[in-house]
């Protein structure tokens, strides 16, 4: 009869030590995914990405909204869709100096906002906007 008792010990024992390490790693698995197809950080993302450029503008078309810049020996074509994006085109012209944000949307370059970059003016022009700047100022 110890002998009986024995054994069943024997068997509680190594069930209980296998059934918490295999419960133990079901908890582990859980935590960590089920696979690693199935983690979040695989998935490509479709968050939106967004970049400034300076450049000087080599085509602009205003009423359909696209804009060439060439920046950093590369040519971006970017497209304007808001209302606020196509009337900046309306001011600027090839040859002008812009910095231009921008996001990518979709394998297209689509235009946030588009000014003239300061930098880019040679000093007549920028004494020339800031003039304009004071004389608007002062009108009623």
């Amino acid at each position: 009869m110890k002998k009986n008792i024995v054994k069943l010990v024997v068997v509680a024992f190594t069930a209980l030590v296998f059934g918490g390490v295999a419960t133990a790693q079901d908890t582990k698995a859980e935590k960590m995914g089920k696979s690693p197809a199935d983690s979040p950080r695989t998935e490509k993302s479709t968050k939106a990405k967004s970049g400034t450029a300076t450049g000087e503008v080599t085509s602009v078309d205003a009423k359909s909204g696209q804009l060439t810049v060439k920046a950093k020996d590369k040519d971006l074509n970017l497209m304007a869709e808001s209302k606020s994006a196509k009337n900046a085109l309306d001011k600027i012209k090839v040859g002008d100096n812009v910095r231009v944000t921008y996001t990518d949307k979709d394998g297209r370059m689509v235009v946030s906002s588009v000014k003239a970059d300061s930098k880019g003016m040679s000093k007549s022009e920028e004494r020339k906007s800031s003039t304009e700047r004071r004389t608007e100022k002062k009108q009623p």
